[in-house]
């Protein structure tokens, strides 16, 4: 399998994408990573000892944070995420992955590799922890502001599908999230969105309020993409803002230190379990190939964890599978 790697793209780019290829290359000599940006600069990163299943896509243009991203991608067509993209668009490689601007590459997805057809709203999905270690799986998180019940509706299969082919989860449970529990709370978009999801071939056990998203009570949860977004940062936030406190509060005093010191297996445990690192590969669902977003600031860890789910994507067959699903739908 090929995956092609914006090399540029993200706060921790080129040389955490070079550490990420250059391990995940060793792990996986099955997989040919393809690392897509400027010659002169990644070439020496990866010094004379590179191995045979990496290589260099020339792509002399970068699409910065500060770009517009429609117009970035229109006019920047040598830029590393546009070029990564027209690869997959070609089928010289199988997937893509990006840490860099999430609006361009929504765009890339769009107007470079293109829709699914039946698709009418690609929805960006992520993986949040929970308390059961399993995660769950969210969309949209932000590639559409606005969306219909339909479009809820093909999130939820398309969700559905990702966890069982990626996850091998055996009928995923889907929910909706919204302010209530209750078939009749919410919005004119969720009332709609919750008659079509029970009609819907998935598994849908109705509706989740956003204080229970990270208890494991559902696999995928489904939402708009303002919502989403919101929830997404809010979660970070919440978590940031926790592990804030409890790190003045452990050293305040030397009896506190005492304790955090006794403490700290415990505490490095729940850190790992809320580490984006382990959860990292926001896959864009709905386009007609695998374009999968990295945390922004992704260090060579978290993009080894995306090159793993990229990988687990192309090996089980999902755009196929998402293919055949939404074919004459």
């Amino acid at each position: 399998m090929r995956i092609a790697i914006d090399a540029m793209g993200g706060d921790h780019a080129p040389r955490a994408h070079v550490e990420s290829a250059l391990s995940a290359a060793a792990e996986w000599p099955d997989t040919h990573l393809i690392l897509v940006g400027n010659p002169e600069v990644l070439q020496p990163l990866l010094g004379n000892g590179a191995p045979s299943n990496i290589s260099i896509e020339a792509a002399l243009e970068v699409i910065g944070s500060e770009d517009e991203p429609v117009k970035a991608v229109r006019r920047k067509t040598d830029s590393s995420m546009v070029v990564a993209g027209r690869m997959v668009k070609e089928g010289k490689a199988d997937a893509m992955i990006s840490a860099g601007n999430t609006g361009a590459l929504m765009a890339t997805g769009l107007l470079v590799v293109g829709r699914l057809s039946g698709i009418e709203r690609p929805g960006l999905a992520a993986i949040f922890p929970t308390l059961d270690n399993k995660g769950i799986l969210a969309l949209d998180m932000g590639a559409n502001m606005d969306a219909k019940p339909e479009h809820l509706v093909q999130y939820a299969l398309m969700g559905s599908l990702y966890r069982s082919k990626v996850h091998g989860i055996d009928k995923p449970r889907v929910g909706l999230l919204n302010v209530g529990t209750e078939a009749a709370k919410g919005n004119e978009l969720t009332k709609a969105a919750f008659g079509m999801l029970e009609e819907a071939p998935i598994n849908f056990i109705g509706n989740i309020e956003s204080r229970d998203v990270l208890a494991g009570n559902c696999d995928v949860i489904i939402c708009d993409g303002f919502s989403g977004n919101i929830m997404l940062k809010a979660v970070e936030g919440a978590a940031s803002t926790i592990f804030q406190l409890l790190r003045e509060e452990l050293t305040s005093t030397l009896t506190s230190k005492i304790a955090a010191a006794m403490l700290r297996p415990s505490f490095r445990r729940v850190r790992d379990r809320m580490d984006y690192n382990e959860y990292n590969g926001a896959p864009l669902l709905g386009v007609n190939g695998l374009v999968v977003k990295g945390h922004g600031s992704s260090d060579a860890k978290a993009m080894k964890t995306a090159i793993r789910q990229t990988r687990t994507a192309i090996g089980n067959g999902l755009i196929a599978a998402l293919a055949d699903e939404f074919s004459g739908k």
